[in-house]
């Protein structure tokens, strides 16, 4: 039988929650991310945000629809809020974009409005669906349909795996599509260099895609190394989204 719990020393060690306070923390409920790269909602509004001094004030909160996710009201206290996804306080007028971080593997960046009725998604696999068209799989647990007018020649079909994808919030309407290829901005997601980010440079596979060695190359001209599981394109020319600075 599977816990309905966790320990707080079991939980993700990023999770900004006092360990030795309680015995038990908020366990996710499974959703869009896993549960080493999310953070449960209720966690987000009492340890992140302040909004709450208990978990229990943080479901009432919940329960009066003042917190969307991208763009949808939220009212579970364990719902497991990931990497890209927008968090909104309704009665503020608050945004937040969940960010890999150079110390703290994901935190809160605060967003302006216009920046937030948008979302970055990773394609990690694709299907081909009924009628020929193509479904892309996306890293935050989403699917969204590429419509084919000819199964035979799918000229639609440009989207490769670890390719991103713009869509709108909370329409899901597709809005850009970064290739994942030499020139190109992205963000490191894990490892020793989690938060940074950089231009492309090399991609050399031996063996599986999804641990080719991956380059890039920052604006003062460093240069990281990570597997290409890790990289998370953000743009073309310049960054989408907004960043955490590394200082």
């Amino acid at each position: 039988m599977t816990s309905r719990h966790i320990t707080r020393h079991a939980a993700p060690w990023f999770w900004r929650i006092l360990r030795k306070e309680y015995h038990w923390t908020v366990k996710p409920i499974p959703g869009p991310h896993p549960i080493d790269r999310c953070i449960p909602l209720g966690i987000i509004l009492r340890d992140y945000l302040k909004y709450a001094k208990t978990m229990r004030e943080a479901r009432m909160i919940l329960g009066e629809g003042k917190i969307k996710v991208d763009g949808r009201i939220r009212r579970d206290y364990k719902f497991p809020v990931g990497l890209m996804d927008v968090i909104e306080i309704v009665p503020t007028g608050e945004y937040f974009r969940v960010m890999p971080h150079p110390v703290k593997f994901l935190d809160l960046l605060p967003i302006s409005k216009d920046e937030a009725g948008f979302k970055l998604c990773r394609i990690e696999n694709k299907t081909t669906v009924k009628g020929g068209h193509i479904q892309l799989n996306l890293h935050d647990g989403k699917n969204h349909l590429i419509k084919v007018s000819n199964p035979r020649n799918p000229e639609e079909d440009v989207y490769k795996t670890y390719d991103t994808i713009k869509v709108s919030i909370p329409d899901q309407e597709l809005l850009d599509h970064f290739r994942f290829e030499k020139g190109k901005y992205a963000i490191i997601i894990g490892g020793n260099n989690v938060g940074r980010v950089g231009r492309i440079k090399e991609v050399i596979q031996v063996f599986k895609k999804s641990r080719a060695i991956v380059s890039l190359e920052t604006d003062t001209g460093e240069e990281l190394r990570t597997i290409m599981d890790y990289v998370f394109v953000i743009g073309n020319e310049k960054p989408e989204v907004s960043v955490f600075e590394v200082k």
